[in-house]
C-alpha cells in the first residue's frame, strides 16, 4: 500500500501533560479547562525499544497516545505473534477499548524509542463525555483508524501478492525522494503479515520487483526506476495513503 505521511511528532519530545496535549494536532479544539482536567490526570513517559505497553486482554486503565516513535500492535495466539499494524505519530492506541472499557485486542510493544502521553482511564471517557469538542476529537481519530483498516482489508481482497509488495517498497521509496538505497523498517517476516501473506510468498514475490525498478537485497530496498515502479503499481486514493484526523465542527463540518 502507499502510504503518505503520518501527522509529524513534535520537533522536540513534550516535557509536560499539558504540553503533551497540547501537541496533538486534532485536539486543538478542546478547551483549556478540559485540557488542565486531563492533564491533573495524566504524564508523560519514555520507553525503549521492546517494551511492552499492554498485552492483548488487558482491560485498559490509561489512555495512550504515541507522540514519537513508532509501535507495533501484534495479535498473540500462543507464541506467535502476528503484525497487525505499525503505529506512527500522532495517534491513539485502541481508544475503542479504553472508550469502552473493553479487553484490548492485540498487544502493543515499542518498535523504536517511544514517547507516550498516558491519561487515567476513567478521567478521559469522562472528558470525553462532558466535552463535546474532545469526543468529535475522538470520534475523528476512531474514524479514522477505521479507514486505515478498510483500506488494508481492500488491498489484501483485490490487489495480488505482488501488486502489495510493490505498493509497499514503492511508499517506502516515495517517503524518501531521491534516495537510492532505503533500509527496510521491519523485518520481513513482518512486512509479510501486514501486507496479509506468509513469509514464503514475499520471498516469493521479491525476485519479481526489479523487472518494477525496486530492488531488495537483505535489508535494503534499492530504488533503480522509480517510474517504472509508479507505473507498475499506480497510486489508488481509495486504497491507499493515510487519511488525515481531521474532527467536525460545532457546525458538523470537517474542519
Amino acid at each position: 500500500m502507499h502510504e503518505t505521511g503520518p501527522t509529524p511528532a513534535p520537533t522536540v519530545p513534550p516535557a509536560t501533560a499539558m504540553e503533551a496535549l497540547r501537541s496533538i494536532p486534532w485536539m486543538g479544539d478542546v478547551v483549556s479547562a478540559t485540557m488542565e482536567r486531563l492533564a491533573g490526570h495524566a504524564m508523560v513517559i519514555r520507553l525503549p525499544k521492546g517494551a511492552q505497553i499492554f498485552d492483548q486482554a488487558e482491560i485498559p486503565t490509561f489512555a495512550q497516545f504515541l507522540l514519537a516513535g513508532s509501535i507495533e500492535l501484534l495479535a498473540v495466539r500462543d507464541e506467535e505473534e502476528i503484525l497487525v499494524e505499525l503505529v506512527r505519530p500522532v495517534d491513539a492506541l485502541l481508544p475503542a477499548a479504553v472508550l469502552g472499557a473493553l479487553p484490548y485486542l492485540v498487544r502493543a510493544r515499542v518498535r523504536e524509542d517511544a514517547v507516550l502521553l498516558l491519561v487515567q482511564a476513567g478521567a478521559f471517557r469522562a472528558a470525553v463525555a462532558a466535552d463535546q469538542a474532545l469526543c468529535l476529537a475522538m470520534l475523528a481519530c476512531q474514524s479514522t483508524q477505521f479507514r486505515r483498516q478498510m483500506k488494508l482489508a481492500k488491498a489484501i481482497r483485490l490487489r495480488s501478492a505482488e501488486e502489495r509488495v510493490g505498493g509497499f517498497l514503492l511508499a517506502l521509496a516515495e517517503a524518501q525522494p531521491g534516495a537510492d538505497e532505503i533500509r527496510l523498517p521491519l523485518e520481513k517476516r513482518q512486512i509479510a503479515s501486514q501486507l496479509g501473506m506468509t513469509r514464503e510468498t514475499l520471498s516469493r514475490t521479491l525476485p519479481a520487483m526489479p523487472d518494477r525498478g525496486l530492488r531488495v537485497v537483505g535489508d535494503t530496498l534499492f530504488v533503480d526506476d522509480i517510474a517504472a515502479a509508479r507505473a507498475a503499481f499506480p497510486y489508488d486514493p481509495l486504497i491507499d495513503g493515510r487519511d488525515p484526523i481531521t474532527p467536525l465542527s460545532s457546525s458538523g463540518d470537517p474542519q
